[in-house]
């Protein structure tokens, strides 16, 4: 009948879309006393009616409506958008409440899934929803980052927003907009400017991601203050966190993370994330095991609410990577396009870059960042050159300066240093408020020296601001901080959050801390100094929009096998389909003395990290980030140059990338171009297992020979046992050429192309 009626008065969209026919209602109470009987109209009346005469057929159309209306706007309503293989459906169900669902080449990725938000006050949007109106739109576009994995970035989707509102009188307003990309879909909850709605607090979000089958999942716990976690991989039915031991929080039994990655035993991929978290807590995944089921939890603030928000206002977008192949998921852009661009404008001092540091050594005991062994010590009324030094202090002028030669010794461009201000003999798991200031240096820390040292020498210094968690003292100091930086050269700082939030009761993934790292990162850009986040939430493509944030942690690093348990093998080949689907990390790779206990044997005692030497090399290239550490101690490196050569020669920023070969928890081989230049890296990565990986270079630039140097594991090599085995060997190959990668058991292999003169 709707056909018909559009045929009949020449509207090219359905009724219920129509600008006109929003109005109806309100106009009923005046149209019907126009009318004899309640559904056929006399001729006398539509002759004297004052309405505009377009013919009999206009008042069928009216007619109809207001017979039929209370029925019709109850119907559910169906919306589509698509882009290739993706298809998103939302619908209106039986109650009236909103879903949506997700295919892949016909093939569900979600089932038909809830969408809703719950306010404190009741009057949310968790309840049933009429459709106000919809209107699709389509874009494609090409962008260019200010660094990157790759040059350009195409941004192509179709828009469906779909305008909802409650059935009441005067019913609040809610848009849903959804993006369908041709490897997945975003969306968000947005909500307008309106009569009815100014201040408002989110409850909880209904927001449903319901797998249609039992998938392999590769999780972490729940955990509201950490994401330093091994990962698990199990089926979505087996999902339990609680015999892991937790870091800060105890999460709940069945509460996961995200990004949470998927495989399906037929052969789909999926990642579940979000873009551009902003204003917002972060979003985590309450797992039901008999339905497969997967329900938002976001993390609360110390007042038990999830979010204090006024319009006009918009959650963070909702993100479902989905592909038949895991090279294309970690391929994808999706969640880089759903950030806004670039709010700074001159860009040219933003410098993606290596370096080395004062920071292993603490980890393997063999020096300490506290320049004493006193306790209890106050900010404040302490004579910081009175106490009695440790002499095991690694932030020492002397130590420092030489990390500084050792830099500009192998063309790295800086040299972190922690543990240089005062306040680290009381600064861990006391929830204090003032621990440090950040720019109060040890007695033995000359900082004008070192900035005049390190300016001889062409190499940076950067700056650590370990806030132990108390963030008001942070926030407090940050102006005094950035104009030390300033003063003294400094251009880049990295940041920490161990401990528990100050304010208490707060969390490093709630919304108070999100706006806290975002504010960071724009106060940093308003002084033109990049940023390294640790202990923060995950990333969300937020360095989009802020370019001058180069890298987070926020995931289980390096050090960990300093201290712990370690990382197994397989950590490094599940990391780019999770935690790195949002953003570079800062891993400290580059780890060559990888038997602890010669740092100090009673310390380290049966301690390593589980890869290769060959497999650290490898990560520079699989593990992406344009702020590289060599993490290692300088003399690791001068026992093993010729191994060195690979990291002085892997770039931090990219003109091309392609992901050759990957499987989630097993293996990750990928090739870069370099930026500007015709020289590619490649690196290739294995879990336990060992492996034989082929490689086909034809991404090589066609008719160009170039000298290849592979840096593989050696004879006998395994994590376990033989760790630092490796060799070197150079082959000129073309693009039709073929490699024949060996790789050992938790083991890589790192590989250059430089082109050879003609």
């Amino acid at each position: 009948m709707e056909a018909a009626i559009i045929a009949n008065i020449g509207f090219r969209q359905p009724l219920r879309h129509h600008a006109f026919f929003s109005k109806i209602p309100p106009m009923l109470p005046r149209l019907l006393p126009l009318f004899r009987f309640p559904f056929l109209p006399s001729k006398a009346l539509i002759q004297s009616s004052p309405l505009p005469t377009h013919g009999i057929n206009f008042l069928l159309v009216l007619l109809l409506l207001a017979a039929g209306y209370g029925a019709w706007a109850q119907a559910p309503t169906a919306l589509t958008a698509r882009l290739d293989k993706v298809s998103l459906t939302f619908a209106l169900g039986p109650t009236g409440q909103p879903t949506y669902s997700i295919t892949y080449g016909g093939k569900p990725a979600i089932n038909p899934s809830r969408l809703g938000v719950a306010f404190a006050d009741g009057q949310g949007f968790d309840g049933p929803l009429t459709v106000v109106s919809s209107e699709t739109k389509d874009v494609d576009e090409t962008w260019q980052p200010v660094w990157g994995e790759v040059k350009n970035i195409r941004n192509h989707y179709q828009q469906l927003t779909v305008h909802l509102r409650q059935p009441t009188p005067n019913g609040r307003l809610l848009d849903v907009v959804f993006r369908v990309f041709a490897d997945g879909v975003g969306f968000r909850y947005e909500f307008p400017r309106q009569p009815n709605l100014a201040y408002f607090t989110v409850q909880d979000e209904q927001t449903e991601f319901n797998l249609p089958a039992n998938h392999k999942a590769f999780w972490i716990p729940g955990d509201y203050d950490s994401n330093e976690y091994a990962y698990t991989t199990s089926r979505v039915s087996e999902v339990n966190t609680t015999p892991i031991e937790a870091i800060q929080l105890k999460a709940a039994p069945l509460r996961i993370q995200t990004p949470l990655m998927l495989k399906s035993d037929d052969g789909l991929y999926l990642n579940i994330h979000e873009a551009a978290l902003v204003n917002y807590p972060a979003l985590m995944l309450d797992v039901n095991p008999q339905t497969f089921g997967l329900r938002s939890h976001l993390v609360p603030g110390a007042t038990g609410a999830k979010a204090y928000l006024q319009t006009p206002e918009h959650t963070p977008w909702r993100t479902v990577v989905v592909a038949d192949n895991a090279p294309a998921i970690l391929a994808s852009k999706l969640i880089l396009n759903l950030n806004e661009p670039s709010t700074i404008a001159e860009t040219g001092w933003i410098q993606p870059q290596k370096f080395v540091g004062v920071w292993w050594e603490m980890h393997v005991n063999k020096a300490s960042w506290n320049y004493s062994d006193a306790s209890n010590l106050k900010l404040r009324g302490t004579d910081w050159a009175a106490l009695k030094p440790n002499g095991r202090h690694g932030a020492n002028t002397a130590n420092v300066k030489r990390y500084i030669d050792f830099a500009a010794q192998h063309g790295l461009q800086s040299v972190l240093v922690e543990g240089w201000n005062v306040g680290w003999e009381d600064w861990a798991g006391n929830w204090k408020e003032e621990v440090f200031d950040f720019v109060t240096p040890y007695p033995d820390f000359d900082v004008q020296e070192l900035q005049r040292y390190a300016a001889s020498k062409n190499v940076k210094l950067m700056m650590h601001h370990e806030t132990s968690a108390s963030v008001t003292n942070y926030e407090r100091r940050m102006d005094a901080a950035y104009r030390f930086m300033k003063q003294y050269g400094y251009d880049a700082a990295k940041t920490g959050y161990v401990g528990r939030i100050v304010p208490r009761g707060e969390h490093h993934d709630g919304q108070w801390m999100v706006n806290h790292y975002v504010h960071v990162a724009d106060q940093m850009a308003q002084n033109q100094l990049m940023v390294d986040m640790h202990e923060s939430v995950r990333p969300t493509g937020l360095h989009r929009t802020y370019p001058n944030w180069l890298a987070n942690e926020a995931a289980r690093g390096n050090e960990f096998n300093a201290w712990s348990t370690g990382n197994p093998p397989e950590h490094e080949t599940i990391l780019p389909f999770t935690r790195l689907m949002g953003g570079p990390m800062d891993y400290t790779p580059g780890i060559f003395q990888i038997k602890l206990e010669s740092w100090n044997p009673a310390q380290n005692k049966g301690r390593q990290v589980h890869t290769t030497l060959a497999k650290q090399l490898a990560l520079y290239v699989t593990m992406y980030s344009p702020l590289q550490m060599a993490a290692d101690l300088p003399e690791a490196y001068e026992q093993r140059l010729d191994a060195f050569q690979f990291i002085k020669d892997v770039p931090v920023d990219w003109d091309d990338t392609r992901i050759l070969a990957a499987e989630p928890g097993d293996y990750l081989t990928i090739a870069r171009k370099a930026k500007g230049k015709d020289e590619w890296y490649l690196g290739a990565i294995t879990d336990e297992q060992a492996r034989r990986q082929p490689v086909q270079l034809d991404f090589l630039t066609p008719g160009t020979r170039y000298a290849a140097t592979i840096y593989a594991d050696g004879k006998g090599a395994d994590w376990e046992k033989n760790p630092t085995a490796y060799q070197i060997r150079k082959v000129t190959v073309t693009s039709k050429s073929a490699l024949q990668l060996q790789l050992a058991a938790g083991g890589g292999a790192a590989v250059s192309f430089k082109p050879l003169k003609k």
